[in-house]
């Protein structure tokens, strides 16, 4: 695990369906400290040997939170999980996410404007809505996003473009569903997809947003 700043941590693997070099093949999950344990963003690990499930081990203190952007994400959860103790552990995500677990008895499912444990806040975007929550962690003044939001290898942020992109609709129905975020206390913007931004977070966001659609 690489320490982004105090009590916050990012872990690397290659992504399990993506198999193009470049761009995606690659995937970022975190982990965090706060007052109430410890958050883990999309983890992804590899199997039961990896590494980074002995530091887990360590950092567990208090309430585990997973929280899950979206259900392609869903990935180790269940997994890490099972060994922190699902007594004390708990999986988040979208309703989505449930298809993708064997046993969701330790899950919850959220549609966006809930607060968890911790102060961590589940946002919702789209028109329609999708089954995509990008997490607030208050903690750490950090936002983090599944795919809507990813950083392409020059320091900048982008919004990934999906099917159709058509005017009037991206300018008038799905980019202002994201301007919100754009207006949180936010430092740092957590992707799953290429480099976080860990300083001026929120203007990062809004700049991603006047730039139009990306596709990779």
């Amino acid at each position: 695990m690489d320490e982004l700043a105090d009590g916050l941590w990012r872990f690397a693997r290659r992504h399990p369906e993506w198999h193009p070099e470049g761009f995606g093949n690659v995937v970022s999950s975190y982990a965090l400290l706060d007052d109430a344990g410890l958050v883990l963003v999309d983890p992804l690990i590899d199997g039961e040997d990896d590494p980074a499930l002995a530091e887990l081990d360590e950092k567990a203190t208090g309430a585990v939170r997973i929280v899950i952007t979206m259900g392609y994400h869903v990935r180790s959860s269940e997994l890490i999980w099972k060994r922190l103790g699902p007594k004390r552990t708990r999986i988040y995500g979208h309703a989505s996410c449930a298809r993708r677990l064997e046993d969701t008895s330790g899950f919850t499912a959220l549609r966006g404007g809930e607060t968890i444990e911790g102060g961590i806040r589940a946002h919702s975007f789209g028109s329609p809505r999708r089954a995509e929550l990008p997490f607030e962690l208050p903690s750490h003044r950090a936002l983090a996003f599944g795919d809507v939001v990813v950083e392409t290898g020059d320091g900048a942020l982008r919004v990934w473009a999906w099917g159709s992109t058509k005017q009037p609709w991206w300018d008038e129905r799905f980019i202002p569903t994201l301007r919100p975020l754009a207006e949180l206390d936010v430092e740092r913007v957590l992707v799953t997809h290429g480099e976080p931004v860990l300083r001026d977070g929120a203007k990062a966001l809004s700049t991603a947003l006047d730039a139009g659609p990306w596709r990779r």
